[in-house]
């Protein structure tokens, strides 16, 4: 065997110098240690990358086969593209630079090849965590096999896992929607802890509109409104965002959803029944307060509208909004009833207004106090609206319109009965007019939002 001495071998013409040809083995002997000063290429992979100890902080587009890549997400979240047409053994790592991937996570790019077998993106959300992705073939595709971080824990954070009630996504957020009682039942917390605070909604049943045989009558009040929003759920909260911070535990947390009252029956003159209450851990939102016939209305979450009095043509007041009181209110006060020789009934209350009054003519019936919007559930919806006063019957006579909810009063030509409040949505049911009865009120609603990735 021939035996060559020298310190170094370059190639006699070009840049490519070959060892050996097609076929032949090339021996490194035991104990002899190779040093790379360059791009080692073409090896496959040993479960070893070169790290590119430059951070990064956007896509180096795509990613390069064995390299590794420190990624800082100190000022915004990320993509990392792998490599296209990637061969068996490429392999690409990534490592949180600044501990910032729980707030602002890296997405990996699966650029057309799968991610351990699926057809999906794969995020890294775990601060301080290292991950290695080899490709393996067109049906696993790049497959992480080594993962890393202080902890020793995985990936991911662990986020929020509950279940109960009708359940939807918004982006990185879960929304669980109760349109009657049930659970919200928490099996698991989330690892940062300002991740447990919850956004929620809390409308409860609105008040029922008066029935009457003669004069129009009052609307009911809408449901309790009150709603918190969570500083890691984004979506735009009803000026009532407030009630108070809640952080959910490894728990179950009963839910009450509270009917709408019932509505002044007919034939008769008879006022409606309040709302009731909805329920979500510490936070209680009141019934609507009924509409009343020839009388005041009653009080509540947003007070019932007065009745059109039969006599002297002195107001019959509203009920009180805000009972009990809260902070922000979570009601308005209902509108005053007025009789005229024609009478009209108060608007109930609502979240953000005051049931209108009957003016002094009688007509029409008072319009319903204002509701809230929200976009808690993925679109902006009104909620807790007022109902509209009746008016008496007569062709040219009509009732209050309701709002975000809130059911019409009836007038007009023959008369008749007040609209009911939306389902679900909390707002007073309608005043009735001439032998017409009252509206139901819309029954409430319990929502509550996380982030849940």
């Amino acid at each position: 065997m021939s035996k060559i001495e020298v310190n170094t071998v370059e190639p006699q013409c070009g840049t490519t110098l070959t060892l050996g040809a097609s076929g032949d083995t090339v021996t490194i002997p035991s104990g002899a240690t190779i040093s790379n000063l360059g791009t080692a290429a073409g090896f496959g992979s040993t479960g070893e990358v070169s790290w590119n100890t430059t951070k990064i902080t956007a896509d180096p587009g795509p990613a390069v086969s064995g390299v590794g890549y420190f990624a800082d997400t100190t000022g915004s979240a990320f993509t990392i593209t792998l490599p296209s047409s990637p061969s068996a053994g490429n392999v690409v790592a990534i490592s949180d630079y600044s501990g910032n991937f729980g707030t602002n996570a890296i997405t990996v790019g699966r650029n057309s090849s799968n991610i351990n077998g699926s057809a999906s993106n794969f995020v890294l959300s775990k601060d301080n965590i290292t991950a290695q992705f080899i490709y393996v073939d067109g049906t696993q595709g790049w497959r992480v096999v080594f993962t890393g971080d202080q902890s020793g824990s995985g990936l991911s954070e662990a986020f929020i896992t509950a279940t109960g009630g009708t359940i939807t996504t918004c982006g990185n957020c879960k929304i669980h929607t109760f349109t009657g009682p049930g659970t919200f039942a928490v099996s698991q917390i989330a690892e940062c802890s300002a991740n447990n605070q919850v956004s929620y909604m809390v409308v409860a049943g609105g008040g029922g509109g008066a029935s009457t045989t003669g004069n129009g009558q009052g609307a009911g009040g809408a449901g309790g409104f009150r709603e918190d929003k969570s500083p890691i759920t984004p979506y735009t909260a009803s000026p009532l965002e407030g009630a108070g911070a809640i952080n959910v535990t490894a728990a179950s947390f009963p839910i009450t959803v509270g009917s709408g009252g019932a509505g002044g029956i007919a034939p008769g003159n008879n006022s409606g029944s309040v709302g009731s209450s909805s329920i979500f851990s510490t936070i209680t939102s009141a019934g609507g307060g009924q509409g009343a016939n020839n009388s005041t209305g009653s009080n509540g979450g947003s007070g019932g509208g007065g009745g059109g009095n039969v006599g002297p043509p002195a107001p019959q007041q509203g009920g009180n909004g805000n009972t009990p009181p809260v902070s922000p209110s979570q009601g308005n006060n209902g509108g005053a009833g007025m009789n005229a020789g024609i009478a009209g009934g108060g608007g109930g209350g609502g979240a953000l207004g005051v049931g209108g009054n009957s003016p002094p003519s009688g007509v029409p019936g008072g319009n319903g106090g204002l509701g809230a919007t929200t976009g808690i559930s993925g679109s902006g919806t009104g909620y807790s609206g007022g109902g509209g006063g009746g008016s008496s019957y007569g062709s040219s006579n009509t009732g209050g319109t309701g709002t975000e909810g809130g059911g019409a009063g009836a007038g007009g030509n023959p008369g008749g009965s007040g609209t009911a409040g939306t389902a679900n949505r909390g707002g007073g049911g309608g005043g009735a007019s001439t032998n017409g009865a009252g509206g139901a009120g819309g029954s409430g609603v319990v929502v509550i939002r996380y982030k849940f990735q």
